[in-house]
Protein backbone atom coordinates (compact mmCIF):
# COMPACT_ATOMS: atom_id res chain seq x y z
CA UNK A 1 0.00 0.00 0.00
CA UNK A 2 2.81 2.24 0.67
CA UNK A 3 4.96 1.21 -2.36
CA UNK A 4 1.75 1.95 -4.40
CA UNK A 5 0.87 5.56 -2.42
CA UNK A 6 4.94 6.80 -3.36
CA UNK A 7 4.96 5.54 -6.85
CA UNK A 8 1.45 7.43 -7.17
CA UNK A 9 2.77 10.51 -6.18
CA UNK A 10 6.69 9.95 -7.57
CA UNK A 11 7.32 13.06 -10.72
CA UNK A 12 7.57 12.09 -14.17
CA UNK A 13 10.89 12.09 -15.18
CA UNK A 14 11.20 12.72 -19.09
CA UNK A 15 14.99 13.51 -19.39
CA UNK A 16 16.96 11.00 -17.73
CA UNK A 17 20.72 10.46 -17.09
CA UNK A 18 22.13 13.41 -19.47
CA UNK A 19 25.85 13.38 -18.21
CA UNK A 20 25.90 16.97 -16.94
CA UNK A 21 21.83 17.82 -16.07
CA UNK A 22 20.92 14.66 -14.97
CA UNK A 23 17.16 14.21 -14.26
CA UNK A 24 14.21 16.57 -15.20
CA UNK A 25 10.61 16.99 -15.87
CA UNK A 26 9.07 18.61 -18.70
CA UNK A 27 9.90 22.32 -19.13
CA UNK A 28 11.71 22.04 -16.16
CA UNK A 29 14.25 24.45 -15.32
CA UNK A 30 17.41 22.30 -14.16
CA UNK A 31 20.17 24.25 -12.18
CA UNK A 32 23.57 22.36 -12.00
CA UNK A 33 26.94 23.65 -10.00
CA UNK A 34 29.88 24.12 -11.32
CA UNK A 35 33.36 22.42 -10.42
CA UNK A 36 34.98 22.98 -7.13
CA UNK A 37 37.33 25.27 -8.64
CA UNK A 38 34.78 27.08 -10.07
CA UNK A 39 31.82 29.83 -9.82
CA UNK A 40 28.37 29.81 -11.28
CA UNK A 41 26.00 27.81 -12.17
CA UNK A 42 24.95 25.46 -15.77
CA UNK A 43 21.24 25.76 -16.98
CA UNK A 44 19.29 23.64 -19.01
CA UNK A 45 15.74 23.53 -19.78
CA UNK A 46 14.32 19.68 -19.97
CA UNK A 47 12.11 19.00 -23.49
CA UNK A 48 9.66 16.71 -23.61
CA UNK A 49 11.17 15.07 -26.76
CA UNK A 50 13.95 13.78 -23.16
CA UNK A 51 16.32 15.80 -24.36
CA UNK A 52 17.84 19.06 -22.68
CA UNK A 53 17.66 22.51 -25.13
CA UNK A 54 18.46 26.16 -24.03
CA UNK A 55 22.00 25.23 -22.23
CA UNK A 56 23.76 28.07 -20.85
CA UNK A 57 27.07 27.82 -19.31
CA UNK A 58 27.93 30.29 -16.59
CA UNK A 59 31.03 28.68 -15.02
CA UNK A 60 33.86 30.93 -14.77
CA UNK A 61 37.52 29.94 -12.67
CA UNK A 62 37.49 31.23 -9.32
CA UNK A 63 40.78 33.16 -10.06
CA UNK A 64 38.97 34.91 -12.85
CA UNK A 65 35.95 36.02 -10.62
CA UNK A 66 38.24 37.54 -8.32
CA UNK A 67 39.76 39.11 -11.29
CA UNK A 68 36.43 40.31 -12.19
CA UNK A 69 35.67 41.97 -8.72
CA UNK A 70 38.91 43.87 -9.35
CA UNK A 71 38.00 44.64 -12.78
CA UNK A 72 37.78 48.55 -12.01
CA UNK A 73 41.09 48.51 -9.97
CA UNK A 74 42.87 46.62 -13.15
CA UNK A 75 41.36 49.21 -15.82
CA UNK A 76 43.14 51.57 -13.55
CA UNK A 77 46.22 49.45 -14.09
CA UNK A 78 46.02 49.56 -17.88
CA UNK A 79 45.03 53.10 -17.89
CA UNK A 80 48.05 53.77 -16.41
CA UNK A 81 50.24 51.86 -18.30
CA UNK A 82 48.70 53.04 -21.64
CA UNK A 83 49.20 56.99 -20.04
CA UNK A 84 51.03 59.47 -21.42
CA UNK A 85 53.99 59.02 -19.19
CA UNK A 86 54.46 55.57 -20.33
CA UNK A 87 54.74 56.42 -24.40
CA UNK A 88 58.56 56.70 -24.06
CA UNK A 89 59.06 53.48 -22.87
CA UNK A 90 56.45 51.90 -25.21
CA UNK A 91 58.64 53.59 -27.81
CA UNK A 92 61.48 51.64 -26.61
CA UNK A 93 60.02 48.06 -26.27
CA UNK A 94 58.05 48.69 -29.70
CA UNK A 95 61.51 49.11 -31.84
CA UNK A 96 62.27 45.47 -30.32
CA UNK A 97 60.87 43.75 -33.45
CA UNK A 98 61.02 40.18 -31.83
CA UNK A 99 58.84 40.84 -28.93
CA UNK A 100 55.10 41.69 -29.03
CA UNK A 101 54.62 43.81 -25.89
CA UNK A 102 52.23 46.32 -27.07
CA UNK A 103 50.42 43.67 -28.94
CA UNK A 104 50.06 41.53 -25.75
CA UNK A 105 48.61 43.94 -23.72
CA UNK A 106 45.47 44.55 -26.15
CA UNK A 107 45.33 41.19 -26.16
CA UNK A 108 45.04 40.37 -22.14
CA UNK A 109 42.20 43.22 -22.25
CA UNK A 110 40.49 41.11 -25.33
CA UNK A 111 40.68 38.12 -23.32
CA UNK A 112 39.58 39.21 -19.70
CA UNK A 113 36.32 41.17 -21.80
CA UNK A 114 35.65 37.71 -23.14
CA UNK A 115 35.11 36.55 -19.56
CA UNK A 116 32.01 39.24 -18.73
CA UNK A 117 29.24 37.14 -17.45
CA UNK A 118 26.56 39.97 -16.21
CA UNK A 119 24.55 41.33 -18.94
CA UNK A 120 25.26 44.72 -17.66
CA UNK A 121 28.19 46.06 -16.69
CA UNK A 122 29.70 49.91 -16.82
CA UNK A 123 32.65 50.92 -15.70
CA UNK A 124 34.51 54.12 -16.51
CA UNK A 125 37.85 55.24 -15.64
CA UNK A 126 40.29 58.23 -16.61
CA UNK A 127 41.68 56.57 -19.78
CA UNK A 128 39.33 53.01 -20.25
CA UNK A 129 35.90 52.95 -20.72
CA UNK A 130 33.86 49.15 -20.82
CA UNK A 131 30.49 49.30 -21.52
CA UNK A 132 28.75 45.89 -22.24
CA UNK A 133 24.62 45.63 -22.82
CA UNK A 134 21.95 43.60 -23.99
CA UNK A 135 20.60 44.48 -27.52
CA UNK A 136 17.22 43.11 -29.21
CA UNK A 137 17.06 45.42 -32.19
CA UNK A 138 19.10 47.72 -34.52
CA UNK A 139 22.53 49.07 -32.54
CA UNK A 140 22.82 52.79 -33.24
CA UNK A 141 25.46 54.83 -30.84
CA UNK A 142 25.77 51.87 -28.17
CA UNK A 143 29.15 53.42 -27.08
CA UNK A 144 29.18 57.33 -27.03
CA UNK A 145 32.74 58.89 -25.70
CA UNK A 146 32.01 62.49 -25.98
CA UNK A 147 30.63 61.76 -29.30
CA UNK A 148 34.18 60.79 -30.85
CA UNK A 149 33.54 57.33 -31.06
CA UNK A 150 30.07 55.59 -32.89
CA UNK A 151 28.91 52.31 -33.95
CA UNK A 152 26.25 51.57 -35.87
CA UNK A 153 25.02 48.20 -36.42
CA UNK A 154 21.79 47.70 -38.79
CA UNK A 155 18.69 45.65 -37.29
CA UNK A 156 19.58 43.21 -40.19
CA UNK A 157 22.69 42.49 -37.72
CA UNK A 158 21.11 42.40 -34.78
CA UNK A 159 21.53 38.69 -34.48
CA UNK A 160 23.45 38.74 -30.64
CA UNK A 161 22.16 39.33 -27.27
CA UNK A 162 24.75 41.39 -25.95
CA UNK A 163 27.42 43.50 -27.22
CA UNK A 164 31.00 44.88 -25.07
CA UNK A 165 32.00 47.44 -26.44
CA UNK A 166 35.68 48.70 -24.27
CA UNK A 167 37.08 52.30 -25.45
CA UNK A 168 40.80 53.16 -24.75
CA UNK A 169 41.62 57.16 -24.43
CA UNK A 170 45.69 56.64 -25.19
CA UNK A 171 46.40 53.52 -26.62
CA UNK A 172 47.86 55.19 -29.31
CA UNK A 173 50.90 55.53 -26.62
CA UNK A 174 50.77 51.54 -27.04
CA UNK A 175 50.54 50.10 -30.41
CA UNK A 176 52.38 51.33 -33.00
CA UNK A 177 51.55 52.65 -36.08
CA UNK A 178 52.82 49.81 -38.58
CA UNK A 179 50.62 48.75 -40.98
CA UNK A 180 50.63 45.85 -42.97
CA UNK A 181 52.89 46.83 -45.52
CA UNK A 182 56.04 47.68 -43.21
CA UNK A 183 56.74 47.01 -39.40
CA UNK A 184 58.93 50.26 -39.21
CA UNK A 185 56.02 52.56 -40.91
CA UNK A 186 57.19 56.03 -39.58
CA UNK A 187 54.98 57.53 -41.55
CA UNK A 188 51.27 57.07 -40.51
CA UNK A 189 50.03 57.74 -36.95
CA UNK A 190 47.21 56.40 -34.98
CA UNK A 191 44.47 59.50 -35.36
CA UNK A 192 41.32 58.35 -33.56
CA UNK A 193 40.49 56.38 -30.07
CA UNK A 194 41.15 52.34 -30.40
CA UNK A 195 38.02 50.70 -30.07
CA UNK A 196 37.13 47.04 -29.20
CA UNK A 197 33.72 45.50 -30.38
CA UNK A 198 32.80 41.70 -29.24
CA UNK A 199 29.43 40.49 -29.56
CA UNK A 200 28.13 36.98 -28.48
CA UNK A 201 27.47 35.97 -32.38
CA UNK A 202 28.79 37.69 -35.70
CA UNK A 203 28.66 40.25 -38.03
CA UNK A 204 29.29 41.06 -41.29
CA UNK A 205 28.07 44.78 -41.86
CA UNK A 206 29.05 47.20 -39.07
CA UNK A 207 29.88 50.61 -39.49
CA UNK A 208 32.58 53.03 -37.30
CA UNK A 209 32.49 56.96 -36.91
CA UNK A 210 35.85 58.62 -35.47
CA UNK A 211 36.26 61.94 -34.67
CA UNK A 212 39.68 62.41 -35.64
CA UNK A 213 42.46 63.86 -33.01
CA UNK A 214 44.78 65.79 -35.47
CA UNK A 215 43.04 67.36 -37.93
CA UNK A 216 46.53 68.76 -39.86
CA UNK A 217 46.81 64.85 -41.25
CA UNK A 218 44.97 63.30 -43.75
CA UNK A 219 44.83 59.87 -45.90
CA UNK A 220 43.13 57.76 -43.48
CA UNK A 221 43.22 54.16 -43.19
CA UNK A 222 40.45 52.10 -41.79
CA UNK A 223 42.19 49.57 -39.47
CA UNK A 224 42.23 46.64 -37.01
CA UNK A 225 44.63 45.50 -34.93
CA UNK A 226 45.70 42.21 -36.51
CA UNK A 227 47.35 39.99 -33.93
CA UNK A 228 49.05 37.40 -36.69
CA UNK A 229 50.81 40.14 -38.51
CA UNK A 230 54.63 40.01 -38.95
CA UNK A 231 54.79 36.45 -37.55
CA UNK A 232 52.79 37.03 -34.40
CA UNK A 233 53.95 40.65 -33.76
CA UNK A 234 51.01 42.50 -34.62
CA UNK A 235 50.19 45.47 -36.66
CA UNK A 236 47.23 47.04 -38.04
CA UNK A 237 45.64 45.54 -41.34
CA UNK A 238 42.68 47.34 -43.99
CA UNK A 239 41.18 43.68 -44.59
CA UNK A 240 37.52 43.77 -44.35
CA UNK A 241 37.60 47.62 -43.88
CA UNK A 242 37.10 50.39 -46.40
CA UNK A 243 36.94 54.37 -45.98
CA UNK A 244 33.58 55.57 -46.49
CA UNK A 245 34.14 59.40 -45.98
CA UNK A 246 36.35 61.86 -44.67
CA UNK A 247 35.25 65.34 -43.80
CA UNK A 248 34.33 67.74 -41.10
CA UNK A 249 37.01 66.12 -38.95
CA UNK A 250 34.93 62.94 -38.88
CA UNK A 251 36.27 59.64 -40.43
CA UNK A 252 33.77 57.09 -41.32
CA UNK A 253 34.15 53.37 -41.62
CA UNK A 254 32.43 50.27 -43.19
CA UNK A 255 33.98 46.61 -41.88
CA UNK A 256 32.79 42.98 -42.29
CA UNK A 257 34.36 41.60 -38.82
CA UNK A 258 34.87 42.98 -35.36
CA UNK A 259 37.69 43.19 -33.57
CA UNK A 260 39.71 46.23 -32.58
CA UNK A 261 39.53 49.19 -34.83
CA UNK A 262 40.88 52.58 -35.14
CA UNK A 263 42.44 54.94 -38.03
CA UNK A 264 45.68 55.70 -39.43
CA UNK A 265 46.65 58.67 -41.16
CA UNK A 266 49.74 60.39 -42.25
CA UNK A 267 50.99 64.10 -43.20
CA UNK A 268 48.91 66.43 -44.94
CA UNK A 269 50.14 68.41 -47.63
CA UNK A 270 47.15 70.96 -49.28
CA UNK A 271 46.38 70.19 -52.70
CA UNK A 272 46.96 73.59 -53.57
CA UNK A 273 50.40 73.41 -52.10
CA UNK A 274 51.08 70.24 -53.24
CA UNK A 275 50.53 71.88 -56.98
CA UNK A 276 52.74 75.05 -56.34
CA UNK A 277 55.45 72.51 -55.01
CA UNK A 278 54.76 70.35 -57.92
CA UNK A 279 55.29 73.77 -60.38
CA UNK A 280 58.75 74.92 -58.64
CA UNK A 281 59.63 71.34 -58.84
CA UNK A 282 59.48 70.89 -62.33
CA UNK A 283 60.07 74.29 -63.78
CA UNK A 284 62.97 74.85 -61.82
CA UNK A 285 64.17 71.25 -62.64
CA UNK A 286 63.86 72.26 -66.25
CA UNK A 287 65.91 75.60 -65.69
CA UNK A 288 68.41 74.25 -63.94
CA UNK A 289 68.83 71.28 -66.70
CA UNK A 290 69.09 74.40 -69.39
CA UNK A 291 71.95 76.33 -66.64
CA UNK A 292 73.46 72.71 -67.48
CA UNK A 293 73.65 72.23 -71.15
CA UNK A 294 74.95 75.83 -71.52
CA UNK A 295 77.64 74.79 -68.96
CA UNK A 296 78.77 71.76 -70.40
CA UNK A 297 78.26 73.65 -74.03
CA UNK A 298 80.80 76.76 -72.40
CA UNK A 299 83.33 74.24 -71.49
CA UNK A 300 83.60 72.49 -74.98
CA UNK A 301 83.96 75.92 -76.52
CA UNK A 302 86.70 77.53 -74.26
CA UNK A 303 88.71 73.96 -72.99
CA UNK A 304 91.81 74.55 -75.23
CA UNK A 305 91.90 78.12 -73.83
CA UNK A 306 91.46 77.51 -70.06
CA UNK A 307 93.58 74.28 -69.29
CA UNK A 308 97.09 75.58 -70.14
CA UNK A 309 98.22 73.57 -66.29
CA UNK A 310 97.12 70.52 -64.87
CA UNK A 311 95.49 72.76 -61.89
CA UNK A 312 93.05 74.57 -64.18
CA UNK A 313 92.78 70.90 -66.48
CA UNK A 314 91.57 69.25 -63.52
CA UNK A 315 89.14 72.05 -62.05
CA UNK A 316 87.61 71.93 -65.20
CA UNK A 317 87.43 68.55 -65.39
CA UNK A 318 85.36 68.56 -61.89
CA UNK A 319 82.96 71.27 -63.07
CA UNK A 320 82.11 69.29 -66.22
CA UNK A 321 81.48 66.24 -64.25
CA UNK A 322 79.93 68.39 -61.53
CA UNK A 323 77.74 69.03 -64.36
CA UNK A 324 77.26 65.72 -66.28
CA UNK A 325 76.00 64.25 -63.08
CA UNK A 326 74.03 66.67 -61.83
CA UNK A 327 72.06 66.76 -65.40
CA UNK A 328 71.71 62.71 -65.71
CA UNK A 329 70.10 62.95 -61.81
CA UNK A 330 67.81 65.29 -62.98
CA UNK A 331 67.08 63.28 -66.14
CA UNK A 332 66.47 60.37 -63.77
CA UNK A 333 64.21 62.95 -61.45
CA UNK A 334 61.87 63.04 -64.68
CA UNK A 335 61.64 59.84 -65.60
CA UNK A 336 60.83 58.32 -61.86
CA UNK A 337 58.12 60.95 -61.03
CA UNK A 338 56.44 59.82 -64.88
CA UNK A 339 56.91 56.37 -63.36
CA UNK A 340 55.59 57.56 -60.16
CA UNK A 341 52.52 59.40 -61.20
CA UNK A 342 51.18 56.11 -63.62
CA UNK A 343 47.81 54.55 -61.63
CA UNK A 344 49.87 51.45 -61.96
CA UNK A 345 53.57 51.74 -61.54
CA UNK A 346 55.81 49.73 -62.47
CA UNK A 347 58.22 48.73 -59.37
CA UNK A 348 61.30 47.57 -61.19
CA UNK A 349 61.44 50.59 -63.50
CA UNK A 350 61.21 52.53 -59.81
CA UNK A 351 63.64 50.77 -58.77
CA UNK A 352 66.06 51.20 -61.67
CA UNK A 353 65.29 55.30 -61.99
CA UNK A 354 65.94 55.44 -58.25
CA UNK A 355 69.35 53.39 -58.43
CA UNK A 356 70.38 56.24 -61.18
CA UNK A 357 69.14 58.92 -59.37
CA UNK A 358 70.86 57.73 -56.05
CA UNK A 359 74.54 57.02 -58.14
CA UNK A 360 74.38 60.52 -60.18
CA UNK A 361 73.52 62.73 -57.18
CA UNK A 362 75.82 60.75 -55.14
CA UNK A 363 78.95 61.48 -58.33
CA UNK A 364 77.86 65.38 -57.91
CA UNK A 365 78.98 65.41 -54.17
CA UNK A 366 82.10 63.39 -54.69
CA UNK A 367 83.38 65.35 -57.83
CA UNK A 368 83.10 68.16 -55.14
CA UNK A 369 85.39 66.20 -53.14
CA UNK A 370 87.89 65.84 -55.53
CA UNK A 371 87.38 69.59 -56.33
CA UNK A 372 88.53 70.16 -52.60
CA UNK A 373 90.82 67.58 -52.61
CA UNK A 374 92.65 69.36 -55.63
CA UNK A 375 92.96 72.56 -53.83
CA UNK A 376 94.12 71.45 -50.48
CA UNK A 377 96.96 69.65 -53.03
CA UNK A 378 97.90 72.67 -54.26
CA UNK A 379 98.20 74.88 -51.34
CA UNK A 380 99.43 72.20 -48.93
CA UNK A 381 102.24 70.62 -51.29
CA UNK A 382 103.07 73.70 -53.78
CA UNK A 383 105.67 71.96 -54.92
CA UNK A 384 104.79 68.42 -55.76
CA UNK A 385 103.85 67.56 -59.10
CA UNK A 386 101.13 64.44 -59.49
CA UNK A 387 101.19 63.46 -63.55
CA UNK A 388 98.47 64.32 -65.61
CA UNK A 389 97.17 60.81 -65.91
CA UNK A 390 97.58 59.82 -62.05
CA UNK A 391 95.39 62.94 -61.05
CA UNK A 392 92.81 61.49 -63.63
CA UNK A 393 92.79 57.94 -62.21
CA UNK A 394 92.34 59.04 -58.84
CA UNK A 395 89.38 61.65 -59.64
CA UNK A 396 87.51 58.98 -61.77
CA UNK A 397 88.03 56.23 -59.22
CA UNK A 398 86.76 58.61 -56.72
CA UNK A 399 84.06 60.54 -58.37
CA UNK A 400 82.47 57.52 -60.04
CA UNK A 401 83.78 54.36 -58.70
CA UNK A 402 82.60 55.36 -54.95
CA UNK A 403 79.58 55.81 -55.66
CA UNK A 404 79.29 53.04 -57.97
CA UNK A 405 80.18 51.14 -54.83
CA UNK A 406 77.75 52.57 -52.30
CA UNK A 407 74.92 52.70 -55.19
CA UNK A 408 75.22 48.98 -55.78
CA UNK A 409 75.66 47.89 -51.64
CA UNK A 410 72.33 49.67 -50.93
CA UNK A 411 69.84 48.14 -53.96
CA UNK A 412 72.04 44.70 -53.09
CA UNK A 413 70.96 44.77 -49.35
CA UNK A 414 67.37 46.62 -49.31
CA UNK A 415 65.60 45.22 -52.44
CA UNK A 416 65.48 41.70 -51.79
CA UNK A 417 63.34 42.88 -49.03
CA UNK A 418 61.47 45.27 -51.17
CA UNK A 419 63.07 47.81 -49.10
CA UNK A 420 64.59 49.77 -51.36
CA UNK A 421 61.94 52.26 -52.94
CA UNK A 422 59.60 54.36 -50.59
CA UNK A 423 56.18 52.73 -50.45
CA UNK A 424 54.23 54.49 -48.79
CA UNK A 425 53.58 57.13 -51.23
CA UNK A 426 54.78 55.77 -54.15
CA UNK A 427 58.03 58.41 -55.10
CA UNK A 428 60.45 56.72 -56.94
CA UNK A 429 63.23 57.22 -54.07
CA UNK A 430 65.56 55.88 -51.82
CA UNK A 431 63.09 54.57 -48.38
CA UNK A 432 63.35 56.27 -45.11
CA UNK A 433 60.46 54.45 -43.29
CA UNK A 434 61.36 50.98 -43.53
CA UNK A 435 64.99 50.26 -43.98
CA UNK A 436 66.44 54.04 -43.77
CA UNK A 437 67.73 53.43 -47.27
CA UNK A 438 67.86 57.11 -47.54
CA UNK A 439 70.96 57.41 -45.42
CA UNK A 440 73.40 55.84 -47.86
CA UNK A 441 72.61 58.99 -49.56
CA UNK A 442 72.76 61.55 -46.89
CA UNK A 443 75.88 60.26 -44.85
CA UNK A 444 78.28 60.43 -47.52
CA UNK A 445 76.89 63.82 -49.18
CA UNK A 446 76.58 65.45 -45.73
CA UNK A 447 80.56 63.92 -44.55
CA UNK A 448 81.69 65.27 -48.16
CA UNK A 449 80.31 68.67 -47.35
CA UNK A 450 81.62 68.70 -43.47
CA UNK A 451 85.15 67.56 -45.29
CA UNK A 452 85.45 70.37 -47.97
CA UNK A 453 84.36 72.72 -45.54
CA UNK A 454 87.21 71.71 -43.35
CA UNK A 455 89.38 72.23 -46.67
CA UNK A 456 88.12 75.88 -46.81
CA UNK A 457 89.35 76.47 -43.62
CA UNK A 458 92.53 75.32 -43.96
CA UNK A 459 93.49 76.89 -47.14
CA UNK A 460 91.53 79.89 -46.03
CA UNK A 461 94.08 80.34 -42.99
CA UNK A 462 97.38 79.56 -44.81
CA UNK A 463 96.37 82.24 -47.93
CA UNK A 464 95.34 84.53 -44.85
CA UNK A 465 98.86 84.14 -43.27
CA UNK A 466 101.03 83.87 -46.39
CA UNK A 467 99.14 84.98 -49.56
CA UNK A 468 97.76 83.19 -52.50
CA UNK A 469 100.66 84.16 -54.85
CA UNK A 470 103.03 82.20 -51.81
CA UNK A 471 100.73 79.22 -51.54
CA UNK A 472 100.37 78.67 -54.69
CA UNK A 473 102.72 78.71 -58.54
CA UNK A 474 102.00 81.93 -60.23
CA UNK A 475 100.16 80.58 -63.27
CA UNK A 476 97.81 78.36 -60.71
CA UNK A 477 96.63 81.53 -58.90
CA UNK A 478 93.76 82.16 -61.05
CA UNK A 479 92.75 78.48 -60.74
CA UNK A 480 93.55 78.08 -57.15
CA UNK A 481 90.98 80.83 -56.28
CA UNK A 482 88.54 80.06 -58.46
CA UNK A 483 88.27 76.43 -56.60
CA UNK A 484 88.25 77.86 -53.49
CA UNK A 485 85.20 80.41 -54.57
CA UNK A 486 83.23 77.80 -56.15
CA UNK A 487 83.71 75.56 -52.97
CA UNK A 488 82.64 77.99 -50.32
CA UNK A 489 79.59 78.64 -52.20
CA UNK A 490 78.52 75.49 -53.77
CA UNK A 491 79.48 73.12 -50.61
CA UNK A 492 77.18 74.86 -48.39
CA UNK A 493 74.64 75.49 -50.67
CA UNK A 494 74.76 71.65 -51.64
CA UNK A 495 74.93 70.83 -47.63
CA UNK A 496 71.92 73.12 -47.54
CA UNK A 497 69.42 71.82 -50.26
CA UNK A 498 70.04 68.20 -48.96
CA UNK A 499 69.89 69.13 -45.21
CA UNK A 500 66.06 70.45 -46.37
CA UNK A 501 65.79 67.13 -48.46
CA UNK A 502 66.11 65.28 -45.24
CA UNK A 503 63.96 67.65 -43.33
CA UNK A 504 61.11 66.58 -45.32
CA UNK A 505 61.43 62.62 -44.66
CA UNK A 506 61.63 63.53 -40.83
CA UNK A 507 59.31 66.20 -40.29
CA UNK A 508 56.80 65.12 -43.70
CA UNK A 509 54.22 67.60 -42.49
CA UNK A 510 56.29 71.02 -42.17
CA UNK A 511 55.11 72.75 -44.96
CA UNK A 512 58.11 75.36 -44.98
CA UNK A 513 60.97 73.12 -45.15
CA UNK A 514 59.22 71.57 -48.71
CA UNK A 515 58.77 74.98 -50.11
CA UNK A 516 62.54 75.82 -49.58
CA UNK A 517 63.92 72.66 -50.87
CA UNK A 518 61.66 72.55 -53.84
CA UNK A 519 63.45 75.96 -54.42
CA UNK A 520 66.80 75.20 -53.33
CA UNK A 521 66.79 71.91 -55.30
CA UNK A 522 65.83 73.89 -58.52
CA UNK A 523 68.85 76.53 -58.56
CA UNK A 524 71.45 73.90 -58.05
CA UNK A 525 72.25 73.90 -61.76
CA UNK A 526 72.06 78.09 -62.41
CA UNK A 527 74.72 77.99 -59.03
CA UNK A 528 76.93 76.00 -61.05
CA UNK A 529 77.02 77.24 -64.24
CA UNK A 530 77.46 80.69 -62.18
CA UNK A 531 80.32 79.93 -60.08
CA UNK A 532 81.59 77.08 -61.70
CA UNK A 533 81.70 78.91 -65.03
CA UNK A 534 80.45 82.22 -65.80
CA UNK A 535 82.59 83.67 -62.46
CA UNK A 536 85.93 82.10 -64.02
CA UNK A 537 88.01 85.14 -65.35
CA UNK A 538 89.32 82.77 -67.87
CA UNK A 539 86.60 81.81 -69.50
CA UNK A 540 85.03 85.12 -69.38
CA UNK A 541 88.42 86.94 -71.68
CA UNK A 542 87.86 83.60 -73.73
CA UNK A 543 84.55 84.52 -74.58
CA UNK A 544 85.35 88.15 -74.86
CA UNK A 545 88.44 87.44 -77.39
Amino acid sequence: MISQILFHFSPELTCLNDTIYGNGQVDEKVVVYCKPDEVGEKTAICNKNGTFSDRVDNCVLKEIDNLFSLSQNFLDTAGVLTSNAAKASWGVLNTNLTKNDSSGLLGTVETISNFLTDDFVDIATPSIFLNKTTVNNSVNNLFNLNSSVLIDIPASEASFSSITIITFESLDNVLPARNSSSPNNRVNTINGKVVLVKVNGTIKNVTFRFDVLNKTLANPQCVFWNFNLFGGLGGWDGEGCELQSDKNGTVTCHCNHLTSFSILMSPFIPAVLRVALDFITYIGVGISMGCLVVCLIIEMLVWNAVTGNNTSYMRHVSIVNIAFSLLIADIWFIIGAAISDNENKDLPACSTATFFIHFFYLALFFWMLVSGLLLLYRTVMVFSHMSKPAMLAISFSLGYGAPLIIAVITIAVTAPGKQYIRGNDGVCWLNWTESMALLAFVIPALTIVVINLLILIVVLFKMLRRGVGDVTQPDEKNAVVVIARCLAILTPFFGTTWGLGVGTMTTPNNLGIHIVFAIFNSLQGLFILVFGTLLDKKVCSCHTY
